[in-house]
C-alpha cells in the first residue's frame, strides 16, 4: 500500500456506524495521509469532536458558521484542499442533499464546493436502502462521478439483518487509496474512445443506424479524464453532453468518418477503447434526391465498411494499448474470443444482450473481458461507470502503459 502523503478529507454523518469513521482515519494517518474531518450535527451524537480531533490532528469542520478562521471561507477552502473526500457514514439524508444540491449545513456545503474525487460508503436500514428514491439518489451521484462505496449483507443497528450495513472501514481504506493510485497512473497517458453509433445515409432523410445510445464510451471517456488523462473522445449521434476539460470531443456521422479520425488519433495515444457500434455495412450508393415510395419494395445494395479495430490492431505499436466490445447474441465467449485473436487486441470486453438491463440504452451493464491468457474479469450488473472503472482497472493491472 501507498505510503505518499494525501490530502484526504473524512466526512461523517448521523448514523450509528459514526463510529467506523474513527478506525477509517486511523488508517489514513497510519499510511502517511494529512486527514481534516466534516461532520454533521447529528454525526456528534454518535462521536465527539475531540476523537475526531485527536485521530486527525485537525479541528473538526461542523459549522459553516465558525468565526475561528475568519480569513478563510471553510467550505471553499477545505474543498480546495482536500485530494479525496470520503464521507462515511453516509445516511439517506446526506446523500438525497448532495444529490440534489441542497446545502443546508457544513458537511451539504462542503460537498457541493468539491471538485477532487468524492467516496461514498452508504450505511442505514434494508428498506431505508432499498427505497425506489434513495436508489435513485446514488444512481444519481454515480452518473456524476462520485464512487459509491456500496454497503454489505449483515447485522444492522434494528436488529434485522440485510443490504446496508457500511463497508468495513479496511474495504473503504484500499478503495480509496487503490484508485488515487491509478488517478496518478492515468494522469500521464493519452487515449482514445469511441461510443455510439454511426449513421449510415441512405438519402437526405432516411439512414441505417443502430440502437446504441453511446453511454459505456461516454462513461469511460469520463472515468479516464476524472483520472487524469488526456481523452479523445470520438462520437456518433447522440444526445450525451460532457464537460471534463480533459475530453477533446470529435463528432461524426458515418463509419467512414468515425474510421478517419480514429485512424488519425490513434498514432500517438497509449490506449484505445473501441466501444461504438459501426455499422458493419453502408449504402453502395446515397441517392441525392428523396427516395419516394413508387412500389412495394426497395433493394438497397451494402457493402462492408472498413473494420476500425482491425485497422488499428495491425498499426498498434510496443507500448500501446488496444481495447474493443463484442456485442453477442449466441456463442458469445467464442465469438469473443475469435475477435480477440483476429483483430489483434489486447482486450475484449463482451456484452450479451441475453443479460437484463445491460447493452444498448440502459444505465446499467454487465461485462466479461477478456484477455490473450482468457477471461480475466466478470461483472455483476451496476452503473457503466463501475463498469468502465472495471475495465480500466483491468488494463492498468495487466499492461505496463
Amino acid at each position: 500500500m501507498p505510503s505518499v502523503a494525501k490530502n484526504i478529507a473524512v466526512c461523517v454523518s448521523g448514523g450509528i456506524a459514526a463510529y467506523k469513521s474513527l478506525s477509517l482515519i486511523r488508517l489514513f494517518k497510519t499510511h502517511g495521509c494529512n486527514v481534516k474531518t466534516v461532520a454533521t450535527e447529528n454525526a456528534l451524537q454518535f462521536v465527539t469532536p475531540l476523537s475526531l480531533e485527536t485521530l486527525s490532528q485537525n479541528p473538526v469542520y461542523c459549522d459553516t458558521f465558525d468565526r475561528s478562521t475568519p480569513y478563510n471561507v471553510g467550505h471553499v477552502a477545505l474543498a480546495d484542499w482536500a485530494d479525496a473526500v470520503v464521507v462515511a457514514p453516509a445516511t439517506a439524508n446526506i446523500i438525497g442533499k448532495y444529490a440534489n444540491g441542497i446545502a443546508d449545513d457544513a458537511l451539504s456545503t462542503f460537498l457541493l464546493a468539491v471538485s477532487k474525487p468524492v467516496f461514498v460508503a452508504p450505511a442505514m436500514n434494508t428498506v431505508m436502502y432499498n427505497q425506489p428514491a434513495v436508489q435513485e439518489n446514488i444512481m444519481r451521484l454515480e452518473a456524476r462521478g462520485v464512487r459509491v462505496i456500496r454497503p454489505v449483507k449483515g447485522q444492522l443497528a434494528c436488529g434485522s439483518e440485510g443490504d446496508g450495513r457500511m463497508e468495513e472501514p479496511e474495504a473503504i481504506f484500499n478503495t480509496v487509496l487503490n484508485s488515487l493510485e491509478s488517478f496518478r497512473h492515468f494522469a500521464s497517458i493519452k487515449a482514445v474512445v469511441t461510443a455510439g453509433p454511426t449513421y449510415e445515409q441512405i438519402d437526405p432523410v432516411r439512414f441505417i443506424g443502430n440502437n446504441s445510445s453511446g453511454k459505456m464510451g461516454f462513461a469511460l471517456a469520463e472515468v479516464l479524464a476524472e483520472h487524469g488523462a488526456e481523452v479523445t473522445l470520438i462520437s456518433g449521434p447522440t444526445h450525451l453532453q460532457t464537460d471534463n476539460k480533459n475530453i477533446h470531443r470529435i463528432d461524426v456521422k458515418s463509419a467512414a468518418q468515425m474510421e478517419a479520425e480514429t485512424v488519425k488519433a490513434f498514432a500517438d495515444c497509449n490506449v484505445a477503447i473501441m466501444a461504438a457500434a459501426v455499422a458493419d455495412f453502408t449504402p453502395k450508393n446515397v441517392e441525392n434526391q428523396k427516395i419516394k415510395k413508387t412500389s412495394d419494395s426497395l433493394v438497397l445494395e451494402l457493402v462492408k465498411t472498413t473494420d476500425i479495430l482491425a485497422e488499428l490492431g495491425k498499426m498498434k505499436k510496443v507500448g500501446q494499448t488496444l481495447v474493443g466490445f463484442a456485442l453477442e447474441t449466441n456463442n458469445e465467449l467464442e465469438n469473443a474470443v475469435q475477435k480477440l485473436k483476429n483483430k489483434n487486441a489486447d482486450f475484449i470486453v463482451l456484452n450479451s444482450l441475453k443479460d437484463e438491463k445491460a447493452g444498448f440504452g440502459y444505465d446499467t451493464n454487465k461485462v466479461t473481458i477478456l484477455g490473450k491468457s482468457g477471461v480475466v474479469f466478470t461483472s455483476e450488473l451496476k452503473s457503466k461507470k463501475d463498469i468502465a472503472r472495471d475495465i480500466l482497472d483491468v488494463v492498468m493491472k495487466n499492461v505496463n502503459i
